[in-house]
């Protein structure tokens, strides 16, 4: 807001000589849509538009109250409290400062990205600051769950409301299970792109064959089998957001085909001799890590760097174990919204003190297979608690021995001889899956879906 220092410059002298000022400047507040407030030096709220009235403090305009008082309920400011204060930086800086913050809403505590504009007097001295408040989200299916309060949670939704109105491409890193397809939601649902579609690309599933048929479509007749035309998921994309999951396990064969893409925004359906523009911003996500592929030369430097100008880190869960109570809850409400279920005690207890390598996903499982196993109103321990010892020691009794195969001239089905390793590995190994995964070379879902394949089995 490059006119605000203009905007008020003529009012600030009046103001500090005589309250009656205050409805002008709050008339000047009102030509901000975003809540606004005026603060001065003294961490005082002088004025504040109807929006920040509306949103923050059901109409109450808080005048002359602490802006820390009122926005997070401490008794000093935040920088006193442990936090970064917008205040005392522009105070340091004589800029502009932007930053996410929790604050106190009508509706609870939430995310607010908040805009720090320092006010002049006429000699040039700081004397107020115009505080603009957007809450980080807006309303979507998709991130509501995207629930947290710790530092590592507040520093990625502030990445990632900091790209989402950009159309720059993001790059979303972490481990397997942290919630990369809700952030690349968030950044679809606060874009200008918002009301156009979201299309995900499921990499790991994709073979060389049939990639670039179904990222670029196909007309009819381009090989076997294509009996009729098909729309492409760039074309079904357009307007909106691409989402590429688990980007890092593309054939090598085909990021080419990729690159071109980005880089000349258009590509040509299987079959076709006419090329088409694209339109969408595009997201990708990995668990992988990506520069490690590319110096084994099985992921393109090229393309590495065209997918990755904003890198945003899903910080795993047990980088925020105060998020997990919190989580916890918001799954079980949304799993038995009509049953009433809550956590006992102990189980509280025991949530938070798990590693939970699988991260939200692992956490979701575990939640939803103590409701099925709760006949009360509470979940205790013993619900949530996972029972894989028969699976981890007790191999199927039908499974081949793989020493008796190497000794065997027998011809073995190779997707027995398969599940047999894996169910050993898979008992044995002390890591995580997705540590496992990346030993064996596959993507972490791939692994999951093969140990499901031999649990049912």
């Amino acid at each position: 807001m490059p006119n605000l220092a203009y905007w008020f410059r003529n009012d600030l002298t009046a103001m500090t000589e005589q309250s009656p000022s205050l409805p002008a400047i709050s008339t000047l507040l009102d030509a901000i849509s975003a809540p606004a407030v005026l603060i001065d030096r003294d961490y005082r709220i002088c004025a504040s538009n109807v929006a920040y009235r509306q949103t923050f403090t059901e109409g109450d305009p808080r005048l002359q109250r602490k802006c820390y008082e009122v926005s997070h309920g401490y008794k000093v400011p935040c920088d006193q409290a442990g936090e970064t204060c917008p205040l005392r930086q522009c105070l340091e800086s004589g800029q502009r400062q932007r930053l996410l913050h929790i604050h106190n809403t009508a509706k609870g505590r939430e995310h607010v990205d908040v805009e720090l504009n320092p006010i002049r007097s006429e000699n040039g001295d700081i004397q107020y600051f115009v505080e603009i408040m957007h809450p980080a989200s807006r309303p979507s299916e998709h991130h509501k769950a995207m629930i947290g309060f710790s530092p590592a949670y507040t520093r990625m939704l502030e990445l990632l409301s900091r790209a989402a109105p950009a159309d720059i491409s993001v790059l979303l890193l972490g481990e397997s299970g942290t919630g990369k397809e809700l952030a690349a939601h968030y950044l679809h649902s606060n874009s200008d792109r918002a009301d156009k579609p979201f299309v995900t690309v499921e990499c790991s599933g994709l073979t060389e064959s049939l990639f670039e048929s179904e990222l670029f479509g196909h007309e009819k007749g381009a090989f076997t089998g294509a009996i009729h035309r098909k729309e492409g998921l760039v074309e079904a994309a357009r307007g909106g957001t691409l989402f590429l999951d688990e980007v890092g396990d593309i054939p090598l064969t085909m990021q080419v085909k990729l690159l071109r893409l980005i880089e000349s925004g258009s590509y040509r359906p299987v079959g076709s001799v006419n090329p088409k523009q694209a339109d969408f911003r595009l997201i990708c996500a990995t668990h992988r890590q990506l520069p490690q592929l590319v110096e084994q030369g099985k992921f393109r430097q090229d393309l590495y760097y065209r997918i990755s100008p904003f890198p945003v880190i899903l910080p795993s869960l047990r980088e925020r174990q105060q998020d997990i109570l919190p989580l916890a809850q918001h799954l079980l409400h949304n799993l038995t919204s009509n049953r009433g279920l809550t956590f006992s005690a102990e189980a509280q207890q025991w949530l938070q003190q798990q590693r939970f390598p699988g991260n939200i996903r692992e956490l979701r499982n575990l939640i939803e297979r103590s409701v099925l196993l709760c006949d009360t109103d509470e979940i205790g321990v013993t619900q949530l608690q996972p029972d894989m010892g028969a699976f981890s020691e007790q191999p199927a009794a039908d499974m081949i021995e793989f020493s008796q195969v190497q000794q065997s001239d027998q011809i073995i089905p190779l997707d027995q001889v398969e599940q047999h390793y894996l169910a050993r590995i898979a008992a044995r190994f002390d890591g995580d899956n997705a540590t496992l995964a990346s030993k064996l070379q596959i993507s972490e879902r791939t692994l999951y879906r093969k140990l499901k394949a031999i649990k049912q089995n």
